[in-house]
């Protein structure tokens, strides 16, 4: 992170956010807290601020008292030079093991969900249903998640295929990003395209409340494997990721989760995503 404080206190140089602001009892003038975020990746995150990791965003850069500026993408491959050139500072949502990133401690941890209209009485929770094996149960699930690995696994990838070339507008997704619309795999349930989804909770969340059909969201779960036994997780920890040499932002960043916790919580609860506990 640049050197982002300037006023008559003393302090190193390079000395972290939180640091800084218990040394000075009065608000510092500071260069923007640049954060990576699409521009158009609801229910994330878009240009007119309305996902819910913008507010997660707002209320990091309150609490660390400097201002937010969000530096769009809209291209998923690009956002680790980003960080890695300086044009932004952090990613609020990642996965703790993203090789592009030094991870917080983590601030919410939650799961993949399979959805269902509720007047179909389809009662699934785990991979291990028989409905999933019938080849003309409707299964969607996102390119290259773990719905996709566990397709796999139980012999229904082929017979979804059409799905999967259906969803990504009949693209190759080859050394290229297709952004995929969740809403477009809750619309389908909704439609009786597909009998269910599974989806990643903070993905689908605000689509399933919204329906204009009541569904049913549960969380999958976290017993899937591959045929040799080894795991395919359907729970996952959240960090928030800075560039790998700015360990002093990452500090200030874990303060603001520790003293902040029930706010972020809140935020997360709102959009109705279902929590679990952080390991």
């Amino acid at each position: 992170m640049n050197q982002i404080f300037a006023s008559g206190c003393q302090w190193a140089v390079r000395a972290s956010v939180m640091a800084v602001l218990s040394v000075c009892a009065v608000p510092v003038l500071a260069e923007p807290l640049n954060v990576c975020a699409g521009k158009a990746e609801l229910p994330f995150s878009n240009d007119q601020k309305e996902g819910f990791e913008n507010t997660i965003a707002q209320l990091v850069g309150k609490a660390l008292n400097v201002p937010v500026n969000f530096v769009w993408w809209t291209n998923a491959l690009t956002v680790g030079k980003d960080l890695d050139e300086k044009k932004c500072d952090v990613l609020i949502g990642t996965d703790p093991a993203d090789p592009r990133i030094l991870p917080t401690k983590a601030y919410y941890r939650t799961g993949y969900v399979f959805i269902t209209r509720e007047d179909r009485e389809i009662d699934i929770t785990s991979w291990d249903h028989p409905y999933l094996k019938e080849r003309n149960f409707r299964i969607g699930v996102m390119p290259d998640s773990p719905g996709k690995n566990m397709l796999l696994q139980i012999n229904r990838f082929d017979d979804m295929f059409d799905y999967f070339t259906e969803i990504q507008n009949f693209q190759s997704t080859r050394n290229r990003y297709i952004r995929v619309e969740p809403s477009r795999l809750v619309n389908d349930v909704v439609s009786k395209h597909l009998h269910a989804a599974m989806l990643w909770a903070p993905e689908a969340a605000r689509y399933v409340h919204a329906a204009e059909v009541p569904l049913k969201m549960v969380l999958v779960e976290d017993n899937a494997k591959k045929a040799n036994g080894e795991k395919i997780p359907m729970q996952y920890s959240v960090v928030m990721g800075v560039r790998k040499s700015a360990p002093e932002l990452r500090d200030a960043l874990d303060r603001v989760i520790d003293a902040h916790g029930a706010e972020i919580e809140a935020i997360l609860k709102k959009e109705g995503i279902p929590l679990l506990p952080v390991n």
